[in-house]
């Protein structure tokens, strides 16, 4: 195979994949590859990043220019949160497909082919009239299955690029391109829609930073990328693996059926706990990514602040300042998560989720706030929403490590479209549209007003904060069965 970084000698010495262990014993210590990575590794790592920035300016290009798309094809608040439903609904049914393929074929083939597929249908979509708004959600359907293919197997290609230490870090890296890039599509969005006049041409950007993410990809990737496969019986003892000797050269890959692998998985506890948490958070950023930019201009309205919005091209000022803090604390907030988590590790190894829980219980009282103080202050709503988008940031990296070391290598594609699927199902393939549809019934019980408008989003939010509070339990659930599990992965 490749040189990947990661060496294997006659017979091939046990790869790493606990979460505080750093060497391996073979009948006595021996040392993991202290070389580190090729810089190839990283060169690759840099391709992965860089795709998955475009991936998530895809996902917030339509959040970005909400208020524009709703009045160019007359759309209810009930049908314009079905826009992100339809997308988030197609990603996660995609997503166990491509778990399945990308733990049994070539990951860079179907990698390339995603990316291609949904940078063509975005295009597309930037040509689609006023009367074929059908069309239009067809199309977000239709990129979320291409996202879908790369969501789902590009955190793998890093996991097995790098050893625990420095996985941990690319890991981070990778998942602080989510906010960065779901920042840098509201400000794609408006920008673009603000400099031409025409919110059609925020459609015809990313496509093209899609093909320029191809040529590396495949220069660079090689077909095959070796993966980290427990060949010896581990246990982590005081930074060390002891290894129970089996015969040279064997394999325990053994193949396992996909009923199989999902059975062993709904028997992981810290799995699943796990996965309920991250849908919780799903569930909140889905709403609030959908919905801040309109909640906002809705607020100045009620205050007498700007006035309605009733030529071609509204202000897109909400979506640019919301853009930047979702950029900012994101960055932030997923290096301050993976810093805390190596920190303390070394003091508890229950440290992950127990982070998770505490920044969700923070984060849903922040939101709480800043959706009270909204129709008074505007200024104090960016701010609390800034901590409730920091704390939920915290989470990214986190959750997905914790995915890593208590699922065994050879399952973890499957696990994490299985995550994915969880959390979009119950989280935010369904928010954006719940809050419009709360949004709706509130509107209609009640005269038709700009105040009213206001006060039917604030209320609808609300669901937000008590979410957030039921993911903070279920993290806690996590932390009871964390360390069972991770030494069940070793073994």
């Amino acid at each position: 195979h490749e040189n990947t970084g990661l060496q294997s000698q006659p017979p091939p010495e046990e790869q790493n994949y606990g979460a505080t262990a750093a060497h391996v014993r073979h009948g006595l210590s021996v040392s993991v590859s202290r070389n580190g990575p090729a810089k190839r590794n990283y060169l690759i790592a840099a391709v992965l990043c860089y795709a998955n920035l475009i991936n998530f300016m895809d996902w917030f290009i339509v959040p970005g220019i909400l208020l524009d798309i709703q009045k160019y094809f007359k759309l209810s608040d009930g049908d314009t949160g079905l826009l992100q439903t339809v997308f988030i609904l197609c990603y996660m049914l995609a997503a166990p497909i491509f778990g399945y393929l990308g733990d049994r074929y070539n990951r860079k083939i179907i990698l390339g082919a995603g990316i291609f597929f949904w940078s063509g249908v975005t295009l597309v979509s930037s040509f689609i009239s006023e009367s074929y708004y059908w069309i239009f959600f067809l199309s977000r359907g239709l990129v979320g299955i291409g996202t879908a293919s790369y969501s789902t197997i590009a955190p793998t290609m890093i996991a097995d690029l790098f050893e625990e230490g420095k996985r941990t870090t690319m890991l981070s890296v990778f998942y602080i391109f989510i906010p960065v890039g779901s920042g840098l599509g509201y400000v794609l969005a408006a920008g673009m829609a603000e400099v031409t006049g025409d919110w059609h041409w925020a459609f015809r950007i990313t496509p093209c930073m899609g093909g320029l993410a191809l040529v590396p990809l495949i220069l660079l990737v090689p077909h095959r990328i070796q993966r980290r496969t427990a060949i010896h019986r581990a246990l982590s003892i005081s930074g060390t693996i002891r290894v129970a000797a089996e015969k040279p050269g064997v394999q325990r890959t053994a193949k396992t059926t996909w009923c199989q692998d999902v059975i062993s998985l709904a028997k992981n506890w810290s799995f699943v706990w796990s996965s309920l948490g991250l849908t919780a958070m799903a569930f909140v950023t889905g709403a609030l990514g959908m919905w801040v930019p309109l909640f906002l201009y809705r607020a100045q309205v009620a205050q007498g602040i700007v006035s309605p919005c009733l030529q071609e091209s509204c202000n897109s000022s909400n979506s640019l300042i919301f853009g930047g803090i979702t950029i900012g604390t994101g960055i932030l907030g997923v290096l301050v998560g993976a810093e805390a988590a190596r920190r303390l590790r070394k003091i508890n190894n229950k440290v992950d989720p127990l982070i998770c829980a505490t920044s969700m219980f923070v984060s849903a009282l922040c939101l709480y706030i800043a959706l009270m103080v909204a129709q008074t202050s505007i200024l104090s709503t960016f701010i609390f929403i800034a901590f409730g988008e920091l704390f939920l940031s915290v989470n990214w990296a986190v959750v997905t490590d914790i995915l890593l070391y208590v699922v065994t290598p050879g399952r973890q594609s499957t696990a994490i479209a299985l995550q994915i699927l969880v959390s979009h199902l119950l989280g935010d393939a369904g928010s954006p549209y719940l809050i419009g549809i709360i949004s709706n019934a509130i509107q209609a019980k009640n005269a038709h007003s700009f105040q009213w408008n206001f006060w039917s989003m604030q209320y609808s939010f609300i669901v937000c904060a008590f979410v957030g509070v039921f993911g903070g339990g279920f993290f806690l659930l996590t932390s009871f069965y964390i360390e069972e599990d991770r030494k069940e992965a070793e073994r």
